[in-house]
């Protein structure tokens, strides 16, 4: 069983961290994160040391996973471990329930309760948080992020680093263009729009 190390101790690294352990396909050997030395370990875990040092523990792990939800962060980090020579991990939550002809990139997440249909093609370090849905013919660029029950209807498609908040809902056919946020006051309403043109 390959050994895991999980980047960032927050709430999204722990969550990570559950959905490891209740898969059983990677033997969990603890955290890297900036609030070391202060943090010491999560449960029974320990934590490593600070993100700048992650190239000390590539004899600690055989794969590793950025846990963190900042897109533009999760990217540059995720950069630096190919560079390390780190095998990207993929965790799926046993609990989520993903199509066998869905298409998942490296060091993507999907959560418990997350829902991925049928040819649906997820980039690189994507999450899909708990009870989030992605649809049959829908796509999501390198670095998305869906939060807790966003939902992508049929053939929609999630750009570049774009976020969807919790509860948001991107249409049949509709985009979300790179970087931009979804369901946050101001920020999306004028960058969202159907793939054939047609607001």
């Amino acid at each position: 069983m390959k050994r895991l190390l999980i980047v960032g101790a927050g709430g999204h690294g722990r969550s990570v961290a559950e959905a490891v352990l209740a898969a059983g396909k990677y033997k969990l050997v603890g955290f890297v994160d900036d609030a070391a030395p202060a943090l010491q370990q999560v449960w029974d875990l320990p934590v490593c040391g600070a993100i700048a040092d992650l190239a000390r523990y590539r004899d600690y792990a055989d794969a590793v996973i950025v846990a963190i939800g900042n897109n533009r962060l999760r990217e540059a980090l995720q950069c630096t471990l190919y560079a390390a020579g780190f095998e990207t991990a993929t965790v799926v939550h046993p609990q989520a329930m993903v199509s066998p002809r869905a298409v998942i990139g490296a060091g993507g997440a999907i959560m418990a309760g997350a829902i991925v249909r049928t040819e649906a093609q997820l980039g690189e370090g994507v999450i899909v948080n708990c009870g989030a849905v992605v649809d049959h013919d829908c796509r999501v660029d390198d670095f998305g992020h869906l939060g807790v029950n966003a939902a992508m209807a049929g053939g929609s498609v999630l750009g570049r680093s774009a976020w969807m908040q919790a509860g948001s809902v991107l249409g049949y056919g509709a985009m979300v263009e790179a970087g931009v946020g979804l369901g946050l006051p101001g920020e999306a309403i004028n960058k969202t729009k159907s793939r054939n043109g047609i607001q």
